[in-house]
């Protein structure tokens, strides 16, 4: 194996996907496998690793490949439990996929989901429990897993999250209420269960589809009305031009969320619905956020940078710089980082700006830290400079994008002419 490969494999390992895909643009083989005939791709889908998974998908790594089990990369991902690395195997395989194919994707997610992660992984490796369980966050797919380790092998719980997209792909039409009770079954609004089931649902974008989430709407279930605001807001994001004059249905939330918004007793309930109107462009959803800014929930007050950003160069409302200020010294320091995250780019080159950006600098979150730097350089404040010397050390080689670090150098390049 040459010495480009052998730095892939590793790469790979080590999950660096920035690594993997300068080994890649440097001429790595993406089929490349380890000394034991694994592919690398495979090892990524093992590792539960997206990113790297997507490097090498994106240097022509061949997710059909047949392997000597009679498997391939992507019946390892149906297998794996992980829906968002499925998913992304499933878009490159493409037209390729004869019916065999999509029906033993289908059997094997099937198998999985009836049988459960720890049966299934039993069955798989021969071991016999306990397995070992604990919650992971995919931050490629954005959601929540547990993962369960048994026989020396792990896999994710979210077979039935990959089932449903799989049928949704496959023309596989399932009723609102039966996908419902797949999100439902863990009683877990954060698990990928939950998450591919708004998904799909949210992608039919039709009357019957959006009747049905409203009908929860007042349900005494917190759980069932997190459904339905989840759902709500996946048709916000997802409606608009071409479709928009068919389907409206950002006008329609909008009368829906803002009443919703004053009325909603459960914290992640709430959270929902003002993610909801953060994506609707009107000036009376600023109010109704604005009065959550006090709300004993940090995931609630959270919310509230968010809508009084009109722009990338404007906060408009005349309360605005005043309830950052506030926000900027919350006790939580989720709170604060998204004071932040909204401020450290912002284009309007203020002195409330680049003042509540300096009080970051002494943030324990590094990124907060990072972030606030960058927008005082960016806005030409001389406290970058004594920012950047409180960053601390960073490994670039885990950063795809230097530009924020770079961030006081080009001040200095400015400064200097």
């Amino acid at each position: 194996m040459p010495g480009t490969e052998d730095h892939l494999v590793g790469a790979v390992r080590a999950g660096r996907a920035h690594r993997v895909r300068e080994l890649l643009w440097a001429g790595a083989d993406p089929e490349t496998a380890d000394t034991d005939g694994t592919p690398v791709l495979c090892l990524a889908v093992g590792a539960f690793d997206g990113y790297v998974a997507e490097a090498l998908l994106d240097a022509g790594a061949d997710p059909l490949r047949p392997l000597s089990d009679g498997t391939t990369p992507l019946l390892r991902a149906v297998a794996s439990g992980n829906a968002g690395i499925t998913g992304a195997l499933l878009a490159r395989a493409g037209e390729r996929l004869a019916e065999e194919d999509r029906e033993g994707l289908l059997a094997c997610a099937r198998r999985w989901s009836r049988t459960g992660a720890e049966a299934g992984l039993g069955r798989a490796t021969g071991a016999t429990g306990p397995a070992g369980r604990r919650r992971v966050v995919d931050r490629y797919h954005a959601t929540e897993y547990d993962m369960i380790t048994l026989g020396g092998e792990s896999v994710y719980d979210g077979h039935l999250a990959v089932l449903t997209g799989l049928e949704a792909l496959f023309g596989v039409r399932r009723s609102f209420d039966e996908l419902l009770a797949r999100a439902l079954a863990r009683a877990d609004g954060t698990h990928a269960d939950w998450s591919e089931t708004t998904a799909v649902l949210g992608d039919r974008l039709d009357d019957e589809t959006w009747e049905a989430a409203l009908s929860l709407r007042s349900d005494p279930d917190p759980l069932r009305r997190l459904f339905a605001a989840d759902l709500v807001w996946h048709f916000v994001l997802l409606d608009g031009p071409p479709r928009a004059e068919e389907y409206l249905f950002e006008r329609r939330a909008l009368d829906v969320l803002l009443p919703w918004a004053v009325e909603e007793t459960d914290p992640a309930v709430l959270v929902s619905v003002l993610n909801g109107l953060g994506e609707l462009d009107d000036p009376r959803t600023e109010e109704v956020v604005l009065a959550h800014r006090a709300h004993p929930d940090p995931r609630v007050r959270s919310k509230v940078p968010g809508a009084l950003r009109r722009t990338r160069t404007a906060f408009t409302h005349p309360e605005a710089w005043e309830v950052l200020a506030t926000l900027a010294r919350d006790p939580d320091a989720r709170v604060r980082a998204t004071v932040c995250e909204h401020l450290y780019d912002f284009q309007g080159r203020c002195r409330a700006a680049s003042d509540i950006l300096a009080g970051f600098l002494h943030e324990d979150d590094q990124m907060v830290r990072i972030k606030a730097v960058s927008g005082l350089a960016n806005a030409d404040d001389p406290r970058c400079v004594e920012g950047a010397r409180l960053i601390g050390p960073v490994d670039r080689t885990e950063w795809p994008d230097s530009w924020l670090l770079d961030a006081v150098w080009r001040y200095e390049r400015r400064r200097s002419g």
